[in-house]
């Protein structure tokens, strides 16, 4: 990806995008918790954990998630929209994808749904929480959120296409028993996915660009409806005419991008078995385990998400979710094809009964709120509802 400067809005503009903070010095924070989270992992890594030992590695996912986010911006700050959200989603999915592999190959039968519980779980809360969350700030900003309609809308179609061919499908096909694919669907299903995510990676940023920009008026600002010429403008300001960081500070930002998304998931992963071990002591579902590490690995993509939504930038927040979304079924998919070489025991990919019923209200609502381009706090409302309604049926379904 092409670090060059830009001439369009940005994702992320960064408040405190100081001289400090773009040189990063050793001490800054944004380069001390992602090394200190990395090496929490590195020395929890296999072992059982005593109790403190985990509240320790829970500290430093907490730490790494907001240091993900920071330079997560700082790259967005450099290259612009939507190279910046796309840049987040597909690095915070390739790791998710890395960490669902593993635990598979740990688990043997008893993960034979974590792959579908936690791909579903990522299209819940992209779809619900996140976007729910930044029309809620954006109309409580402006009153009124609006958005590019044609570049949400796309991503939406694409995002129930691949829920559908990928989640849903598996539990009506009959070639066998259960909702699992046979070999030759499991197959054909991959690829369709890898080919729609390709196909709308195209799009985003290249040939259809400008869908996926923020509405912006000249002065580089959302513009929301109903706002008077003599208004208060639409930004707040916070960084809107910050210089964007240099090419290698925007690289440094890049490798401790991935060093903190490396170590959310690896501490993820480590604390895992303390997080499985109270959902069985608790009586709960196994799916609640594939439910807690998707809101775990999507933590930095939400926060990203409402600080842009706070900057006006509701297409920048739209643009995480539905991409991480389709990187979320575009990737996971594919990669479990390719890991069932290896991997024993069944694959479980077909929703249930209610799961299938909550996919489809979230398409519904999901078109409804995306079509006028426009949103205000009921249909963040709506979305968020949604979102705890799936949350309150994992625990008890």
């Amino acid at each position: 990806m092409s670090l060059a400067p830009h001439s369009g809005d940005t994702s992320g503009k960064l408040a405190d995008m100081s001289t400090a903070s773009r040189r990063f010095p050793l001490t800054d924070w944004t380069v001390v918790v992602p090394v200190v989270a990395l090496l929490a992992l590195v020395f929890s890594w296999g072992r059982d954990l005593p109790g403190f030992a985990v509240a320790l590695v829970a500290l430093c996912l907490g730490g790494a998630v907001l240091a993900a986010v920071h330079h997560a911006e700082v790259v967005a700050h450099r290259v612009g929209e939507p190279f910046g959200s796309l840049v987040l989603a597909v690095a915070v999915t390739v790791i998710e994808v890395a960490l669902i592999v593993t635990l598979m190959a740990d688990g043997g039968d008893k993960t034979a749904s974590l792959a579908r519980d936690t791909v579903f779980a990522a299209v819940m809360i992209t779809c619900n929480g996140i976007v729910g969350l930044s029309l809620l700030v954006g109309a409580l900003r402006n009153r009124v959120a609006v958005f590019n309609a044609e570049g949400s809308g796309a991503a939406l179609a694409t995002v129930a296409t691949l829920a559908v061919l990928s989640l849903v499908l598996p539990t009506f096909t009959t070639s066998k028993p259960g909702p699992e694919f046979s070999t030759a669907q499991l197959a054909f299903a991959a690829v369709a996915s890898l080919a729609l995510y390709g196909l709308f990676i195209a799009v985003q940023t290249v040939r259809h660009r400008d869908y996926f920009l923020p509405v912006a008026t000249g002065a580089g600002t959302q513009k929301t409806a109903g706002a008077s010429d003599g208004g208060e403008a639409a930004g707040d300001g916070d960084g809107e005419h910050a210089a964007p960081p240099t090419s290698r500070a925007a690289l440094v930002s890049l490798g401790l991008l991935l060093v903190a998304l490396v170590a959310v998931v690896g501490d993820a992963k480590a604390v895992s078995p303390t997080i499985e071990a109270g959902v069985a002591k608790a009586g709960l579902p196994n799916a609640v385990v594939g439910v807690i590490i998707a809101l775990l690995v999507l933590a930095p993509e939400t926060l990203a998400a409402v600080r842009a939504a706070r900057r006006d930038r509701v297409q920048t927040s739209l643009n995480l979710a539905y991409g991480s979304a389709i990187a979320s079924i575009g990737l996971t998919i594919p990669a479990i094809a390719l890991a069932t070489i290896w991997l024993s025991g069944p694959l479980l990919l077909g929703l249930g009964p209610i799961h299938m019923v909550l996919l489809a209200l979230t398409v519904v609502v999901s078109a409804l709120t995306i079509a006028p381009g426009r949103a205000t706090l009921l249909q963040g409302g709506v979305h968020l509802v949604v979102l705890a309604a799936y949350l309150f049926l994992a625990v008890s379904p």
